[in-house]
């Protein structure tokens, strides 16, 4: 007898099924890897506009009179001085500084029906390892961590006419929020969380709102963005968009062997007057000659993959830990980590693949940037 648990499915799993998704399981979840052409999808997003659906994402409640010092003493980035409606990207390290997730932190409710605190969003594969860790240092604390994953569905829209959709179905003028904060708003008619986040490296928004409520925004949202030229995007794009903009993975270029200094997230930690678990560690890991990530452009059209080894000269100086093939840039582009004596923008390294070495030069992130 099988002993394989089954796979969650997300509220917006049948409108996948039906519209032709191709279903796969991601982090125990079954998701759609894409509709059509995984090339069609990422340009439509950087076009016009692409749909996401990202319900897969932990939906995390931590509230209580000690819920901002709690996730202060937890997080990389400073919580207690966070303003109502303000999100910051920031990093749960262990004791060593390893990684164990990177997680958005929102200054905001997600329901009329939930007490004021403080939330998290936090990876899909690292969902109940985020949760095992917050209440194991819960003790001492007045907090409660409540997972709301399944309650909630979460979608993004990103692309240049995201905001323009989102407008016309809100009263709320979402031009005027700023990136990285959000609120709650009617979407469509329904209660909904919007916020001023992404990761595609394009402008546009996510949405949360109650589970039994979003296929009826969706399918609105998917009849706008068509008629402008987008679609639903499926995860081999949501990927290739996240590369180009140079955004990190966690399994990829972020886990609990990698320190957020090595990583260049220097900007998720703020040491000065305060601690938190593993800063002693982030703080000797700057002063540290180390491996750096960094972004790397091939003159070949073979695309690197995780694990391929990268050298210099004879010597190997790191590892590619996420490639693909441009659909924006119409060439193989890489992130990886080298030497810091191998990781000056313009040096030229050589890439394995498959036993045969392949030129390739070190270039800043991220690669896009929306404007440029």
């Amino acid at each position: 007898m099988s002993t394989t648990e089954p796979l969650l499915k997300t509220p917006l799993h049948d409108w996948h099924v039906a519209h032709g998704g191709r279903m796969v399981d991601f982090a125990g979840w079954s998701m759609p890897v894409q509709y059509s052409s995984i090339v069609e999808e990422h340009l439509a997003t950087r076009q016009a506009v692409g749909l996401f659906d990202i319900s897969h994402m932990g939906r995390l409640l931590i509230d209580g009179p000690d819920s901002s010092a709690f996730l202060d003493s937890l997080l990389t980035r400073k919580i207690v001085d966070m303003r109502p409606h303000q999100i910051r990207y920031s990093l749960v390290c262990n004791e060593t500084g390893g990684i164990l997730d990177d997680v958005l932190a929102y200054r905001a409710v997600l329901g009329d029906d939930d007490p004021p605190g403080l939330a998290l969003v936090v990876n899909a594969s690292n969902r109940a390892k985020i949760v095992a860790w917050l209440e194991s240092h819960a003790g001492g604390h007045s907090v409660e961590v409540r997972d709301k994953t399944i309650d909630y569905a979460m979608i993004a829209l990103q692309g240049p006419k995201a905001i323009e959709i989102l407008d016309s179905f809100t009263p709320f003028e979402l031009t005027s929020m700023r990136y990285y904060t959000g609120q709650l708003m009617e979407v469509a008619g329904v209660e909904c969380f919007v916020s001023r986040t992404g990761y595609t490296g394009e402008d546009g928004g996510e949405l949360i709102c109650d589970a039994d409520k979003i296929v009826g925004i969706w399918q609105q949202l998917i009849d706008a963005a068509e008629r402008v030229g987008g679609r639903a995007v499926g995860l081999a794009a949501r990927d290739t968009l996240r590369l180009e903009a140079g955004m990190p993975l966690y399994g990829h270029e972020l886990s609990d062997q990698i320190n957020p200094v090595e990583a260049g997230l220097d900007f998720a930690i703020n040491l000065r007057d305060r601690e938190f678990i593993g800063k002693q560690a982030i703080e000797a890991a700057g002063k540290t000659n180390q491996t750096v990530r960094v972004g790397l452009q091939l003159e070949d059209r073979r695309v690197p993959r995780e694990s391929c080894s990268i050298w210099r000269g004879e010597e190997p100086v790191g590892t590619v830990t996420s490639g693909t093939f441009s659909p924006t840039f119409d060439q193989p582009i890489a992130m990886g980590y080298v030497k810091s004596t191998a990781a000056a923008a313009g040096t030229s390294l050589d890439i394995d693949i498959r036993g045969k070495q392949y030129p390739a030069k070190v270039v800043p992130l991220p690669f896009y940037e929306r404007g440029k």
